[in-house]
């Protein structure tokens, strides 16, 4: 053991400030955030929503992804419910849908109206079992048919009177036709008639109205989605990936252990070149020890999250932004970016976590509290709050364990009596205000991160690691950085 006069001294985003440099930004808007989520995935803005069951399923995941981030879809569900989750969010928007949702012509007007409902679609392609088209439905057809054992062919509109486009054309070409013929989807058939994809007006307005949306190659939004170390994590990583996912999060309370390792390794050997992202770490050590197995992204922070009290039960983490000097130090000279996850309770800490050198930032409690997050919302004293928890909580490890199991039986109250007894939490649950639409916090996330970079005299993220200066405050100077004398009226 070390004399404790040796030990280093350990800093987190409230110890610092960012000093002042001298700018010729004249305006936020010459500032470019666009970032890497990992080695290969690029995003216009550096937010990443958090893997936990309270924060990012499809919902935030599409409205993340339309801004320019990534979400996270957590591995707190079965693999069918994960893979249906990450489909939603490709099957959101896209220039064209390669594999549109379609019925056969001895389907019925109930089958079309539970698929409609099922993927929040406004038209489905009929097609005959030779799969040319014969026909489209959509909404407005069926929207007041009572019948639902009445075949779709009779309310379709059949192939004769449909407007379609042949393989080939360009976007432009589509607008045109969906413009002038007042339509709202057009079919692309091959030369045989043939379904092979699917252009909507509605794709073409997001595109308009997102222009910074993160997609890949097809148009289609990001997504990622957290898998185990431990039990059917192959099995979910390879059907996650049948399902196009972007990329694979391991999610692990320790990143650097054999587990997490062996997984990254695994996932490579089996998979081939695919996106991994690994963590959780705290160290330089632990950061390499995860680029060299194969991760192409690292995942920064032990016990620095809101909801996460590992660092008082088990003794154990660096403050945030030591951990992220460290990591991102060690992690620059392989090229692969690190992903500051936890701690971040305001804009300034954005731009403090990236000046220290990540590329991104892992966002929980701040995005539990929108209308987004898929946890529960409660009504207290008259004011709404959404319920957020850390997935090592005791409530969320019995979910776990619960849902590990097959079926349900008498013996879950057994069985949740010797998680009690066994478990010793690292989080905790809470209630968190309700915050309103994911956008607007998103919003002043970056447009405070702008403001910072403006103030760094940085027209980019790597100008502002370049030029970023931190100096250490006293208790008395981080008072001084908040409102003080004066009576809020808020």
């Amino acid at each position: 053991m070390r004399n404790p006069s040796s030990y280093r001294i350990g800093l987190t985003y409230d110890d610092v400030l960012l000093v002042p440099k001298y700018s010729e930004v004249r305006s936020r808007k010459e500032v470019s955030t666009e970032t890497k989520f990992s080695r290969r995935i690029k995003l216009n803005i550096p937010i990443v929503s958090a893997n936990m069951d309270t924060v990012t399923e499809s919902t935030m995941a599409i409205a993340i992804a339309r801004l320019g981030g990534i979400g996270v879809i957590h591995r707190f569900l079965t693999i069918e419910e994960q893979v249906e989750e990450v489909s939603k969010v490709k099957r959101s928007e896209s220039i064209m849908i390669d594999e549109p949702i379609t019925l056969f012509e001895d389907s019925t007007v109930g089958d079309a109206k539970e698929l409609l409902e099922k993927y929040n679609i406004g038209g489905i392609v009929i097609v005959n079992r030779e799969k040319k088209v014969t026909g489209i439905v959509t909404r407005r057809d069926i929207s007041l048919e009572e019948d639902e054992e009445k075949k779709i062919t009779e309310v379709m509109t059949p192939k004769s009177k449909l407007i379609y486009a042949t393989k080939g054309v360009t976007l432009e070409e589509a607008k045109e036709v969906l413009k002038k013929n007042k339509i709202e989807k057009l079919p692309v058939l091959d030369e045989k008639g043939r379904l092979i994809g699917l252009i909507t007006r509605k794709d073409m307005d997001k595109m308009r109205q997102f222009p910074l949306a993160a997609k890949d190659s097809k148009g289609r939004l990001r997504v990622a989605a957290a898998i185990g170390v431990k039990g059917d994590y192959m099995e979910r990583a390879s059907k996650l990936l049948d399902a196009d996912v972007d990329a694979l999060v391991v999610d692990i309370a320790h990143g650097h252990s054999i587990h997490a390792i062996e997984t990254v390794k695994r996932l490579k050997k089996e998979f081939g070149d695919i996106e991994v992202v690994a963590g959780n770490v705290a160290t330089a050590e632990g950061t390499v020890d995860l680029i060299k197995a194969g991760a192409d992204a690292v995942k920064v922070g032990v016990g620095s999250g809101s909801i996460c009290v590992t660092r008082v039960v088990t003794g154990f983490g660096v403050p945030q932004l030591t951990a992220i000097i460290d990591s991102a130090s060690a992690a620059s000279e392989y090229g692969i970016p690190i992903i500051a996850d936890g701690g971040i309770r305001n804009p300034g800490d954005v731009t403090k976590a990236l000046a220290a050198g990540a590329s991104s930032v892992m966002i929980g409690s701040l995005f539990a509290g929108t209308e987004e997050s898929p946890g529960p919302t409660v009504l207290r004293k008259g004011l709404r709050y959404k319920l957020t928890r850390g997935m090592a909580s005791l409530a969320a490890t019995i979910d776990r364990r619960l849902r590990e199991k097959k079926e349900n039986s008498v013996r879950d109250v057994e069985l949740i009596e010797e998680i009690v007894q066994e478990s010793v939490p690292e989080g905790v649950e809470g209630l968190i205000p309700y915050k309103g639409k994911v956008e607007e916090v998103v919003r002043q996330l970056v447009g405070g991160l702008r403001s910072g970079m403006s103030y760094c005299g940085a027209r980019n993220i790597d100008e502002l690691r370049k030029n970023a200066e931190f100096i250490r405050i006293t208790e008395a100077g981080y008072k001084e950085s908040l409102p003080h004398d004066i009576e809020s009226v808020v």
